[in-house]
């Protein structure tokens, strides 16, 4: 069985509408979602972004299900990786691994955009961490967003000290 006529073949990237979203003055991105562009869902997600002068892309974070990678096209910004910045220009490219626990981000620090691609997992099961933030994501509780320090014991709440009923 084939797809339908609407799903294959190319697509101009300039032809999918541009998505934003800002949070304050530090964070802000705008991007096409490319691999939705036809509609559906994909088991991959690739976008064409582009990071302003002065913003973050997100919050400093790393995954354990979903993997991404990065793609530079035009422009330069800084990654910030664990504990090291580097400069991406345009030709570089970055992956990030599920499960490695390094954190990463984008800061542009430059004055002029900063164009890249992104490709990354879309896992159902998905958790993300944000170290700065002491913040744990998971997909899987409706995207339940929890603070790390709240920690409990594994037996927490389970009345050990009652006979089972």
């Amino acid at each position: 069985m084939t797809e339908p006529r609407e799903r294959r073949g190319p697509i101009a990237i300039d032809s999918v509408p541009w998505e934003e979203f800002s949070r304050g003055v530090r964070f802000g991105n705008r991007f096409r979602v490319l691999s939705s562009a036809r509609g559906g869902r994909n088991k991959i997600g690739v976008s064409y972004e582009e990071l302003p002068p002065g913003k973050q892309s997100v919050p400093f974070h790393y995954h354990l299900v979903e993997e991404e990678h990065i793609v530079a096209l035009e422009g330069e910004c800084t990654l910030r990786l664990g504990d090291a910045r580097y400069t991406l220009r345009a030709g570089d490219y970055v992956g990030f691994p599920a499960g490695e626990r390094v954190g990463h981000c984008l800061i542009n620090e430059t004055d002029a955009p900063f164009r890249f691609i992104m490709i990354g997992d879309h896992a159902d099961h998905e958790v993300a961490v944000y170290p700065d933030s002491n913040k744990v994501l998971i997909r899987g509780l409706d995207g339940a967003l929890l603070r790390d320090e709240n920690r409990l014991d594994y037996f927490d709440g389970e009345k050990a000290d009652e006979p089972p009923k």
